[in-house]
C-alpha cells in the first residue's frame, strides 16, 4: 500500500459521540438544497441485506447463475476458483493488525482484508448455492476475527480498517438475513464493529480523498448493521462532502470544491493536492494524475455508499453524487482504452490501471437511468467477469453486472 504516513491518534468514544452529533448537525444544512433529495438522512427503518447489495438483487444474480445465463454464471464460476471460495480456508486473526506505509510492516493487514473478502465470497456463493457449507464458512471467518481483533495501528491504520471495514458487512448482511441456521456469535460480531472498526473509521481523513472515501463506505455499511442513525448521518455527510471535493464539474467554478479541515485555500494548494494538475475538468479526480489504481479506488467507494443509499430508499444517484460518480468513470474509461493523453492532462503522462471498480455505476447510471456511457460500457465489458482487487472490491459483475433491481 503506497501511501503516506498520517499522524493517528486515538479519540475518547464519548469525545467521538459528541463531536459525530456536532458535525452532522453543521454539515447536514450545508449539503442540502431546495428540492434535493434527503439522501444524507438515515432512512427510518434500515433496510436488510443492505449493504451494496439488495435482496432482489441477490434473487436475480441467483436466478441468472442457476439458469447458466452470461456474464453471471462466468462471473460465479470466477468467483468460486478463486482462493475466496475455497472451503477448506482457515482464518488468521490478530489482536493487533499494524499496517504501515508502503505495506512496511504487514502484520495481519492481507491476511484481514482477505478473510473479509473471503467471508463475502462465502456469503454469497451460500445466497446462490444454499450449500450451508459456504455459510458455515463466511460465519467460522467472521466469528475467527471477533473473538481476537482488538485494534488497528501505525500509519495506515485508517485506510486498512476501512478496507476491511467494507466487507464485513457486506459478508454479515446477508447470512444474518438470509441464512436459515444459527449465528450464535452475530452479537459479539456486531460488537466488534462497534468498537473496534467504527470508532477508526467515523471522523474520516485527511490524507488522499479514496482514503476518506473508503473510511466512509465502511461507515455506512458497519451503520447499517448496527441500525445506528447517528453514525450513518455523520458518515453520509462526510461522504457527501469528500465525493464533491473528489470529483471535479465544471459547475463546481474555476477550481475544485475542498474540504473544510484541509484548509485548501489557495491555488496552489489545490493544485499541488490534485497532484500538480491545474487544469481541470469534468470527471478529473483527486487522484488521477496519481494514479488510475488509487482514483478507481475513490470511484469504488463513491458507488458503493450510492447503491447502499439507493437500497436504504433515499437514492444518491439522482443528486451531484451520480453525477460526479458518472463523469468520474467516462473520464478514466477513456484513457484506461487508450486514448492519447493531452500535454496538459498530468504533464503528458498517465499510470492507468484503474481495477474492476465499473459494474456499479455503470450499471446505476446507464441501465437504470439511461445515461449514454460508451466508454464506461466498453471497459466494463472488456474486464468482465470483474473479480476482486483483493482489497475491498469483489465479484461486482455477478452482483451488479446489467442487474436492473
Amino acid at each position: 500500500m503506497s501511501h503516506a504516513p498520517v499522524r493517528h491518534r486515538r479519540k475518547s468514544r464519548a469525545s467521538l459521540l459528541t463531536l459525530g452529533a456536532t458535525t452532522t448537525a453543521l454539515v447536514a444544512g450545508l449539503l442540502t438544497w431546495p428540492g434535493a433529495p434527503h439522501a444524507d438522512a438515515a432512512p427510518a427503518t434500515f433496510v436488510h441485506p443492505g449493504v451494496t447489495v439488495s435482496r432482489s438483487q441477490l434473487d436475480f444474480t441467483r436466478n441468472k447463475v442457476n439458469s447458466g445465463a452470461q456474464p453471471w454464471k462466468g462471473a460465479f464460476d470466477r468467483m468460486t476458483a478463486s482462493k475466496y471460495a475455497d472451503l477448506n480456508r482457515t482464518p488468521k486473526p490478530r489482536a493487533i493488525v499494524e499496517c504501515g506505509s508502503y505495506s512496511n510492516p504487514n502484520n495481519g493487514c492481507t491476511d484481514e482484508r482477505e478473510d473479509a473478502i473471503a467471508a463475502y465470497t462465502h456469503a454469497l456463493a451460500w445466497y446462490i448455492t444454499r450449500d450451508e457449507r459456504h455459510a458455515k464458512k463466511a460465519i467460522e471467518l467472521m466469528d475467527a476475527w471477533s473473538a481476537v481483533i482488538q485494534d488497528h495501528t501505525n500509519s495506515n491504520a485508517p485506510l486498512q480498517t476501512g478496507w476491511a471495514g467494507s466487507s464485513w458487512p457486506k459478508a454479515a448482511e446477508i447470512i444474518k438475513y438470509t441464512y436459515t441456521g444459527t449465528w450464535a456469535n452475530s452479537g459479539r460480531f456486531a460488537t466488534m464493529l462497534r468498537t473496534v472498526y467504527l470508532p477508526e473509521v467515523i471522523n474520516g481523513s485527511n490524507s488522499n480523498g479514496n482514503w476518506e472515501l473508503s473510511m466512509m463506505e465502511a461507515a455506512i455499511g458497519i451503520s447499517v448493521f448496527l441500525e445506528d442513525k447517528a453514525s450513518y448521518d455523520k458518515a453520509m455527510a462526510k461522504f457527501r462532502t469528500r465525493t464533491a471535493a473528489y470529483v471535479y464539474l465544471s459547475s463546481d467554478g474555476e477550481l475544485p470544491k475542498t474540504v473544510p479541515s484541509q484548509n485548501l485555500n489557495t491555488r496552489e494548494k489545490i493544485v499541488n493536492y490534485w497532484q500538480g494538475q491545474s487544469t481541470f475538468v469534468t470527471g478529473l479526480t483527486q487522484e488521477t494524475c496519481r494514479d488510475f489504481t488509487h482514483a478507481g479506488y475513490g470511484i469504488s467507494a463513491i458507488s458503493h455508499v450510492a447503491e447502499t443509499s439507493r437500497i436504504q430508499g433515499q437514492d444518491l444517484y439522482g443528486t451531484d453524487v451520480g453525477e460526479r460518480l458518472r463523469h468520474a468513470l467516462g473520464f478514466q474509461a477513456k484513457y484506461e482504452l487508450g486514448a492519447a493523453v493531452p500535454a496538459w492532462l498530468c504533464g503528458g503522462s498517465l499510470h492507468l490501471g484503474l481495477g474492476p471498480v465499473t459494474e456499479v455505476g455503470y450499471n446505476a447510471m446507464h441501465n437504470r437511468l439511461g445515461h449514454a456511457m460508451t466508454n464506461t460500457q466498453a471497459l466494463t465489458e472488456r474486464n468482465r467477469p470483474a473479480g476482486s482487487n483483493n482489497l475491498f472490491v469483489a465479484w461486482e459483475t455477478l452482483t451488479h453486472g446489467d442487474n436492473p433491481n
